[in-house]
């Protein structure tokens, strides 16, 4: 009953239009009382500890971010950011409870055969909160930690211009 719950919470209902992760907060995890979102996380993991969850949710759990809305924040900057960047597009449907992603579709002119090109995913594997996966085909690549948003601005020339693995 519980997974049947979480998947309801984590439900984003006509966020496939979505050009900035702002226009995908329509969940419940979004809206609710961000300690009951966390209360129930919490329950969903203790019987699934692999559950989906947004990289915000799963770092305000860790305690490594202080809430949903410093999670957002980040989001919002990352989505300013690149935006303004040609070549940029937002990615809305991603995987179930993620936040989507950003690809640099212009990095796919260096691939032979088709593939991935380079993606900006959000995460809660390090504090800086920002991956990237270089433009590839077959195998993904380990993701490139970014050190956060200054760190972003000042190497986004560098990751538009990396190679396929």
């Amino acid at each position: 009953m519980i997974g049947l719950q979480w998947s309801q919470a984590i439900e984003m209902w006509g966020a496939e239009d979505a050009t900035t992760p702002a226009e995908t907060r329509r969940a419940w995890l979004h809206r609710a009382p961000e300690a009951q979102v966390l209360a129930l996380y919490r329950t969903i993991r203790a019987a699934d500890p692999h559950a989906p969850a947004p990289w915000w949710l799963r770092a305000v759990a860790a305690g490594t971010l202080t809430s949903r809305a410093e999670g957002f924040a980040v989001e919002d900057r990352v989505a300013k950011l690149l935006s303004a960047r040609p070549g940029w597009v937002f990615v809305p449907w991603a995987t179930e409870g993620s936040s989507g992603y950003w690809e640099y579709v212009p990095s796919e002119r260096k691939l032979t055969e088709p593939g991935m090109p380079t993606t900006l995913i959000l995460t809660a594997r390090h504090a800086g909160w920002i991956d990237v996966l270089r433009v590839h085909t077959g195998e993904t690549p380990a993701p490139v930690a970014v050190a956060g948003l200054p760190d972003l601005r000042a190497n986004l020339a560098h990751i538009e211009s990396m190679g396929p693995v």
